[in-house]
């Protein structure tokens, strides 16, 4: 796929979607949510409390947190990157680009990379910008900063590996794949000394030295009859618990995988687009409608499922303890039993959708909402 090619079908992907949004949106019996259920005793003697509050600018792109060390690196769409002390919710630095963004945070903790609209990787160390590499493709997902490389897939399905100090590319390969792509973050991560990636339906492990591939393990399959219902992208957030990863397909499937040799554990049929969270006991998935399911992480049985937010615009879920938490699109935090899905406590935030999946830092929970608002929350 050319770099105009993958333009176009993103292009084309974001009118289908916006398209069906704006149908949705004017019919008469749009599913309305069911009342919010009741707290229970627990919500009184383990309240979920604010500690700080800092600001950047409106978050309406693919970006999400980045954790290291106990800060919490963040990013606006229109440029404005910053890292914090997730104990104080103090700024370490923060640094104004000036240009528009598409993907990140990624970062090690020393260096940080972003990817702005233009198709930019842009490299950041204490708060400067080191180096910049231009991309031949866009990219909706967060740069992996990790063994003192960035790698960074794109939305033409090539995996590029910089050097972390210049920004020197060091290698490329590229798949083949479906003519549409996801406008929404994908899988990246390392899994011991693997590089693990979701290109088309499928996780690939490849080594972070070449590029070469080391196994593939099928999640999600294209089916239907035109390229939207073939879209089978993997989505941002995954559950892992030492060498499983467990994966969504967008609106496919959820599955486990050995992340060191490949091997599928278990799949599951699921209609969801965000990614998951879960323990050594569970895995905790969305599905479109916001209806709540928990697997069990070691062969796949529904633990339990939960309508009880259904239609609420949920985020992925972030496991916590022994609960997880989910933001919804009216700016509420919702945390719920991991044994049963029972609602245990709620707080609003600033009033505008939770914008990506919460993170875990310093011992809170750190919350990035679209207006902008960064919170740090504890659990008394």
């Amino acid at each position: 796929m050319t770099p105009l090619r993958s333009s176009l079908s993103g292009q084309l992907l974001s009118a289908a979607l916006l398209a069906l949004l704006a149908a949705c949106s004017s019919t008469p019996d749009k599913p309305k949510p069911p009342e919010l259920p009741a707290l229970t005793a627990s919500a009184v003697t383990a309240p979920l409390a604010r500690v700080w509050a800092n600001k950047v600018g409106i978050i309406d792109t693919p970006l999400s947190l980045s954790v290291n060390d106990g800060q919490v690196a963040v990013a606006s769409s229109d440029g404005l990157l910053a890292l914090i002390d997730a104990a104080t919710g103090r700024d370490v630095w923060r640094l104004a680009l000036n240009t528009p963004l598409q993907a990140g945070v990624g970062g090690d903790g020393l260096r940080f990379a972003v990817v702005t609209q233009r198709n930019e990787v842009v490299a950041v160390q204490a708060g400067q910008v080191i180096w910049r590499y231009r991309l031949a493709a866009s990219t909706y997902t967060a740069p992996l900063v990790a063994g003192g490389r960035v790698f960074v897939v794109t939305a033409d399905r090539t995996v590029v590996a910089l050097d972390g100090a210049s920004g020197q590319r060091l290698w490329s390969q590229q798949r083949s794949g479906d003519p549409l792509v996801l406008r929404q973050a994908g899988v990246l991560m390392a899994v011991g000394d693997t590089l693990v990636v979701g290109l088309s339906g499928r996780l690939v492990g490849m080594n972070p030295n070449n590029g070469s591939t080391r196994w593939e393990s099928v999640v999600g399959a294209s089916r239907g009859t035109n390229e939207v219902e073939r879209l089978v992208d993997l989505v941002a957030g995954v559950s892992r618990v030492g060498n499983v990863v467990c994966a969504r397909a967008f609106q496919t499937a959820v599955s486990c995988v050995d992340g060191a040799k490949g091997v599928t554990l278990w799949t599951r049929p699921s209609t969801g687009h965000q990614g998951l969270d879960g323990n050594p006991d569970k895995v905790m998935g969305v599905d479109s409608d916001s209806k709540i399911t928990a697997w069990s992480h070691d062969n796949g049985q529904t633990a339990w499922t939960s309508e009880a937010l259904r239609f609420r615009g949920l985020t992925a879920p972030l496991v916590w303890g022994n609960s997880f938490v989910v933001g919804d699109a009216g700016g509420l935090l919702h945390r719920l039993s991991m044994s049963d899905g029972q609602t245990l406590n709620r707080v609003p935030t600033d009033g505008s959708a939770i914008a990506t999946r919460p993170v875990s830092a310093a011992g809170l929970m750190v919350v990035a909402t679209h207006n902008g608002s960064l919170l740090g929350y504890r659990l008394d």
